[in-house]
């Protein structure tokens, strides 16, 4: 029986490319997402995935969806927690519900997936669990101290739980990518984006389907040894 995946914020950019990597690797993935449920369709048949809808800010959504996941799928074995939102502004400009927000997605959603799938993960002797940080959580970004503050907390949430799951047999890691070629970051002017590549010793983006293969890498047997750690994919902007 193949194991069981949910990439949460699994049916677009770097979570889309997670998916796809961890099905190539023989997983029966389940995308979760949040809203956009004509791309969820789009992508459900395009790459004959299954899609769950719910929020993972929302602690009794996860534990709902991940009871039906088990329900209709099998155990659940792997959790990418890679679903998160921006909130951007200067903290003059910033509401409590901007700070609010991003940190009930970006840090809770982890916590939410955990609670809900750990557990069995630990029962059974085998577990994979992939947080996505940022660079952002490791160096700071201006205009983002609900984004940093929710990142840099995965870090610490990570190595935790790593702790806990060590003699259990699963492992907890973080993945903290750098600047993707993604929509989000099309979006940035050009004349910014052309500093941000500048500031990149690799001299350019990193592309989605190199944060999946270190998801790949950290969930498979092989990478069984490594617990509690952060994977840094930046091209060398920031060497933590």
């Amino acid at each position: 029986m193949t194991r069981v995946a949910i990439v949460t914020g699994g049916t677009r950019g770097i979570g889309e490319a997670i998916s796809l990597a961890l099905k190539e690797q023989g997983r029966t993935v389940v995308a979760n997402y949040a809203g956009n449920d004509a791309k969820a369709k789009s992508f459900a048949e395009a790459h004959g995935i299954r899609v769950y809808k719910w929020d993972v800010g929302d602690h009794q959504a996860c534990l709902d969806g991940c009871a039906r996941v088990t329900e209709e799928v099998g155990p659940v074995d792997i959790v990418v927690n890679n679903a998160g939102i921006t909130r951007d502004g200067t903290l003059a400009r910033m509401t409590f519900d901007d700070w609010n927000d991003v940190m009930r997605i970006n840090l809770g959603g982890c916590f939410n997936m955990a609670k809900a799938c750990f557990p069995g993960m630990a029962s059974r002797g085998w577990g994979r669990i992939v947080n996505i940080g940022s660079i952002n959580g490791q160096a700071g970004q201006y205009g983002q101290v609900n984004y940093a503050a929710a990142k840099s907390g995965i870090h610490g949430f990570t190595k935790a739980l790593a702790q806990e799951g060590a003699k259990k047999g699963v492992t907890v890691n973080a993945i903290a990518p750098g600047y993707i070629d993604t929509d989000m970051v099309a979006a940035v002017p050009e004349p910014v984006l052309e500093k941000i590549i500048a500031k990149i010793p690799v001299g350019r983006l990193g592309h989605a389907e190199e944060i999946a293969r270190g998801v790949a890498f950290l969930t498979s047997d092989e990478g069984g040894f490594i617990t509690g750690s952060t994977m840094s994919i930046n091209g060398g902007q920031h060497m933590y």
